[in-house]
């Protein structure tokens, strides 16, 4: 018996057979585009499929070098090309896995001069305009994309997916919002849709009979003149007569000024969508977008809301994913938390992509915690992101480890990030850290702030005891109206109707967001009404006039530098977090001068020449104006003759980075 029937139950699709209902989605790492890192890449697959999911969807690969991302981006063209497939799709039916490669063709999306779309219409992200494609330029379009599938299906691949969603090329023909057209491919409807269904057929006549063919669908577009409801509905049936096999969940644009895949995203919010195509086709459907754990992903399956589940970043957080469900094992799964910082803001750097809570992902290769030779005692001093990644990570090596908390629970700067709106997943990494030291049998030590004496009979000790609040010299600094930032929000100091927030980094940001929230999470449609989307038959794009809550207080948010704030956000999220902070009706100062602080509020002035003098009467100022390192410890360890390392903010107190904390608390355990 499992806990989860529906969902590892397999699915039979007549010539083959999934072992579950788990897709593993498409993600681009940065490893597709260069040679020398195919087995890197094979070594990240092998790893999922050896952890039981069903069907594996390799990030992009373009048809051609106009479909490709960006000069020198991932292509599927030649059989040279496709021999070093083999080792990949090898790799992964070793472990008893499926794997399809995506084709994406980039479209106007496509960051080189050679791009190329349905109409000449510049995209918002690229610097370059497309060339609109001729007919003739359509056939040959059509006929790369069948090359491609039949390349794959050569190098051992068991489908494809081909993506017609998130606003790329087989998207731009669907949308009247990119496509001008007044040809056979534009105009009605139903000449839109003539190229993806093209491209599905010319597939299938090239792969046969006997292989998977996954249609990526938009169903919603999230744009501005984007696709009715009544078109993607025809499109589905249509791709699925062309010989689809499967069609998967695709939701907004890239372009899209709706957040979609975010920590602020509710769980599931787009789950009911793919429920209303599902009675349209015969075909299996998938839903997608913010499914991160076994239970809503059963959910779905029993309430015959969809076929399948697509997870793309819940398999970089936890490879074994699937084999911790079917063991009846979710409390061990180290769950994806939406952050995007280590995944999708790399890609857009075009850095490896990997995982800020398992730093371990696409890195399969270089980053090995392999068991020790000799098992050492070693006390890890703090218990947030980077002490608890050490812990775990020596705990799986063999190594005999105490925590030591000063703190009554654990979680550091996590225990406040989860205290934020939209990022309630962050307690799930702290969950999960719990189970793991549990299971790896670490003594922990809370409440308890370790010194010197309790620390020189362990062989090794890791100082990780993290930062705090800087408080800047500021006249009437130490009126009180003035909390920290972790007053505020871990130590529930209450807050006035004005607020002022000294500093305008993530952690101000955050704090603004939590200080306009009444309610917290939101609900699914609570967030559709915030960020205006609609029902899918809402009209085209499925766009509404947003509504956002008022905030329960007037918020302003300053900086002293005078760039505009949320500059050094994330490129993935930043713009998220921007347009809540605008939803919420929060004032943003720049170039700010903080003179005093007295029973009238906050007095600033601007710029150099301090001008303008303003009073803010706020009835509470919270101070988010950068962390100190907290190490006393690590200087009296060393001076008495202990092995010591020091990571995480102790370390660097620069802007809180869990990233850098865990990944330097993972490779640190590899090497003791």
């Amino acid at each position: 018996m499992t806990a989860y029937p529906h969902l590892l139950q397999p699915l039979d699709l007549g010539f083959t057979t999934l072992r579950n209902r788990v897709i593993m989605g498409s993600m681009h790492t940065g490893l597709e585009d260069r040679a020398r890192d195919v087995d890197r890449l094979a070594a990240y697959f092998a790893e999922r499929a050896r952890g039981g999911v069903g069907l594996i969807v390799t990030g992009g690969y373009a048809p051609n070098i106009e479909g490709s991302l960006y000069p020198g981006g991932s292509v599927l063209m030649t059989r040279r090309q496709g021999r070093r497939h083999e080792r990949i799709t090898s790799a992964v039916h070793r472990e008893g896995g499926r794997i399809a490669l995506q084709i994406l063709h980039a479209g106007r999306y496509a960051y080189h001069p050679l791009a190329v779309s349905a109409s000449a219409i510049k995209a918002p992200i690229s610097r370059f305009a497309p060339r609109a494609l001729s007919a003739a330029g359509i056939r040959r379009q059509v006929a790369a994309y069948a090359r491609c599938a039949r390349l794959a299906k050569e190098a051992g691949y068991d489908g494809v997916e081909v993506m017609g969603s998130e606003g790329y090329l087989l998207n731009q023909f669907l949308a009247p919002r990119t496509n001008k057209r007044t040809d056979a491919y534009g105009g009605s409807a139903e000449n839109r849709r003539r190229l993806p269904v093209e491209v599905v057929r010319a597939i299938r006549d090239a792969v046969g009979p006997d292989f998977i063919i996954i249609y990526r669908l938009s169903m919603l577009d999230l744009v501005p003149d984007g696709q009715t409801w009544e078109e993607i509905v025809a499109l589905a049936k249509d791709v699925e007569a062309a010989g689809a096999t499967i069609i998967n969940t695709g939701i907004g644009w890239h372009e899209a000024r709706v957040p979609t895949i975010v920590t602020s995203v509710p769980r599931g919010a787009f789950i009911d969508v793919t429920a209303m195509l599902r009675p349209e086709v015969s075909v299996p459907v998938v839903a997608s977008n913010r499914i991160t754990m076994p239970e809503l992903a059963e959910d779905v399956i029993a309430a015959g809301k969809a076929d399948l589940v697509s997870m793309a970043r819940p398999f970089l957080a936890d490879p074994d994913w699937v084999r911790k469900a079917a063991e009846d094992r979710s409390d061990e799964i180290n769950t994806c938390i939406a952050c995007n910082q280590a995944c999708l803001d790399h890609t857009f750097a075009k850095k490896t992509a990997s995982c800020l809570v398992n730093p371990r992902a696409a890195h399969e290769t270089t980053l090995v915690l392999a068991p020790t030779r000799r098992s050492k005692s070693v006390a890890v001093v703090g218990a947030g992101p980077a002490g608890l990644a050490t812990a775990v990570a020596l705990t799986d090596r063999g190594h005999r480890v105490e925590l030591f908390e000063a703190s009554t629970d654990l979680g550091g700067q996590f225990a406040i990030a989860m205290r934020i709106p939209g990022k309630e997943d962050f307690a799930e990494t702290v969950r999960y850290y719990r189970r793991r030291l549990e299971l790896g049998g670490v003594k922990v030590h809370l409440g308890r702030r370790a010194a010197v004496d309790d620390l020189t009979g362990f062989d090794e000790v890791v100082v990780a005891t993290g930062v705090e609040p800087r408080i800047p010299d500021i006249p009437g600094i130490d009126h009180p109206k003035v909390v920290t930032y972790a007053q505020l929000v871990r130590e529930g100091v209450p807050a006035g109707r004005c607020v002022a927030v000294l500093g305008a980094g993530g952690i101000g940001v955050d704090v603004s967001e939590f200080l306009t929230h009444v309610e917290s999470p939101l609900t699914v449609a609570q967030w559709m009404a915030e960020w205006g989307v609609g029902a899918p038959d809402s009209g085209r794009g499925a766009l509404v006039e947003p509504h956002p809550a008022p905030s329960p207080r007037e918020v302003h948010l300053l900086q002293r530098k005078a760039t505009s704030i949320g500059k050094g956000l994330g490129k993935t999220t930043g713009w998220v977090h921007r347009a809540a902070l605008k939803a919420k009706g929060v004032h943003l100062h720049t170039g700010v001068n903080y003179e005093r602080i007295d029973d009238e509020g906050l007095h600033i002035t601007h710029g150099e020449e301090r001008t303008d003098p303003e009073v803010i009467a706020a009835d509470t100022i919270v101070l988010c104006t950068g962390q100190e390192s907290v190490n006393d410890l690590g200087p009296a360890l060393a001076a008495a003759g202990v092995t010591v390392h020091v990571i995480g903010g102790a370390d660097v107190a620069a802007e809180l980075d869990a990233k850098r904390a865990i990944r330097q608390g993972t490779e640190l355990a590899a090497t003791i």
